[in-house]
């Protein structure tokens, strides 16, 4: 066989490898071999692909070109090469070392003894075995046909095993998420995950909520509510005003079919709901032309990520109701010990001193809207203690003692996790870090970091605003008396922190000035 002719064959394969074909690699360490089997099915296509042919004359060799390929549909291995075995063992590299079961293995030998073919086909996993003078160019050509449909089955299987997972993952990450904010995140990393990738994306939805019909060829009840990339800039506009042409005739088509309208660089996906008017996720820059699977994943995650959404809404409506409700009772505190704005500035206070302790955002949120209810247990004092200018007796002072306790009973048999937190802080934000406080005489780790976080925030509150004294302290004198209480009053750390944020906490107070002239005294005895 002439040089010529292997050398068109090799350059015909570079062109077909460009079409993304099937790769067959040829294990043989004679050159005939593989010259006369790329000659017999130069012509081969299947399902609109051809083959790209790659060689390798060893099994070493081929050990080294599937750890670099991992799509390879068929390897056409010859048993005796540097070795007798030589290619038995590319067959268990491949399917051990290497952990690729989807290849179709088809031995060839030209020495049929030396490796006889019921043991090989009982213990080594191969596909199919055949000698080399019984394969000519026709049953060549068939044992590849047959053995790229059975690797074109498996890989589909495969394919929609990760879908399955991918769609599982996407649903169970979607589905934990509680932020408005953090939901259009949640979507692009899923589909970008379904997909390959996407440069820009933009959720969005109607302002009108309730089952009523959608107008097939109007959009204008919708808007952009949420978006990455180019769309970033543009939530909370009329979509109208943000596409136009044919982008926002492909709006219109999605919804006036409720399904997902594909074009070359861009789809747009209907995503029904039960509580309001549906909604579109537009994306662009798609990486690829999209295939029936990752369609199909597309179907089955718009028909789920509306679900993820309306509970985004409902955990929010909750979440604003009940903030609403203890806000209301703090409120309702403050008015009882003589008004102003603690309460607010506790809130700011602490979300300062948990974020830079290293509380994770959750942790955060429930610190934020149990604080209103920690001094709960002061309703329980009679205004006359409550409000008192002056010292208090010993009798009153054992009074408000008492209201720690009484905040807990108030508190301790909900099983919500803010009302738990309220009710643990309400018990605890009088306990010192030195064990010195009351009323179980708790140290150091003993109390939780939220009361820890509470009575530093409160102390710091109550010296610098006009809530103990006519006039507030200056910051240099209440940062001094926190200081002689670092250690014993108070947790270290979160002194250290407030020091350091002496500025955002001085803004905070600027942000929420008290409105009144004098404060009680009694009020934080």
């Amino acid at each position: 066989m002439s040089d010529e002719l292997l050398f068109m064959d090799e350059s015909e394969d570079e062109v077909v490898g460009d079409r993304c074909n099937w790769k067959v690699l040829i294990v043989d360490d004679e050159p005939e071999v593989h010259a006369v089997t790329k000659l017999a099915l130069s012509d081969f296509v299947f399902q609109d692909k051809g083959i790209e042919f790659i060689s390798a004359y060893s099994g070493a060799e081929a050990r080294e070109i599937f750890l670099t390929h991992q799509d390879i549909a068929i390897v056409l291995l010859d048993v005796v090469m540097e070795t007798d075995d030589a290619g038995l063992q590319v067959a268990e590299f491949i399917r051990n070392d290497a952990n690729n079961h989807f290849t179709r293995i088809i031995l060839r030998t030209g020495q049929p003894g030396q490796a006889p073919e019921r043991d090989v086909i009982i213990n080594y996993d191969i596909n199919d075995y055949k000698s080399k003078t019984e394969l000519t160019a026709q049953k060549l050509f068939t044992v590849v046909i047959a053995t790229l449909r059975s690797y074109r089955d498996i890989i589909v299987i495969e394919e929609n095993r990760q879908g399955l997972e991918k769609i599982i993952a996407a649903s169970a990450d979607l589905f934990s998420i509680h932020s408005l904010e953090n939901f259009i995140d949640g979507i692009v990393q899923q589909l970008s995950s379904l997909i390959g990738g996407t440069q820009d994306a933009a959720y969005i939805t109607s302002a009108v909520a309730g089952p009523k019909p959608i107008d097939n060829n109007e959009s204008s009840d919708f808007y952009i509510f949420s978006g990455k990339g180019d769309f970033a800039n543009h939530e909370g506009q009329v979509l109208e005003n943000v596409l136009d042409g044919e982008q926002l005739a492909t709006c219109n088509q999605a919804l006036k079919n409720r399904d997902i309208v594909y074009q070359d660089e861009y789809l747009v996906a209907y995503c029904n709901s039960k509580t309001v008017n549906g909604s579109l996720l537009y994306l662009s820059g798609l990486p690829r032309k999209l295939t029936p699977t990752d369609k199909h994943l597309l179907q089955i995650f718009s028909q789920n990520v509306q679900i993820a959404f309306d509970n985004v809404l409902l955990t929010k409506d909750i979440e604003d109701t009940q903030r609403e409700i203890v806000e209301r009772l703090g409120q309702a505190l403050e008015r009882q010990m003589g008004g102003g704005k603690h309460i607010q500035r506790m809130t700011m206070i602490c979300e300062l001193l948990g974020r830079e302790y290293g509380l994770e955002k959750e942790q955060i949120n429930i610190l934020k809207l149990a604080i209103p209810l920690h001094d709960v247990g002061k309703l329980k004092i009679p205004k006359s203690i409550l409000l008192k200018p002056g010292q208090l007796s010993e009798e009153e002072k054992e009074v408000v003692r008492h209201h720690t306790e009484f905040g807990y009973q108030l508190l301790k048999d909900s099983k919500r996790p803010i009302i738990q937190a309220a009710a643990q802080m309400a018990r605890e934000h009088h306990e010192h870090w030195d064990g010195n406080g009351y009323p179980q005489g708790l140290k150091e780790e003993q109390i939780s970091i939220f009361s820890r976080i509470t009575a530093l925030a409160d102390v710091f509150d109550a010296l610098q605003a006009r809530r103990c004294y006519k006039e507030s302290w200056p910051l240099e004198k209440v940062m001094e008396t926190i200081q002689a209480q670092r250690g014993k009053q108070f947790e270290p750390k979160l002194v250290d922190i407030l020091t350091q944020n002496q500025d955002k906490l001085m803004a905070i107070a600027q942000a929420y000035p008290d409105d009144l002239d004098i404060e009680s005294k009694g009020a934080d005895e």
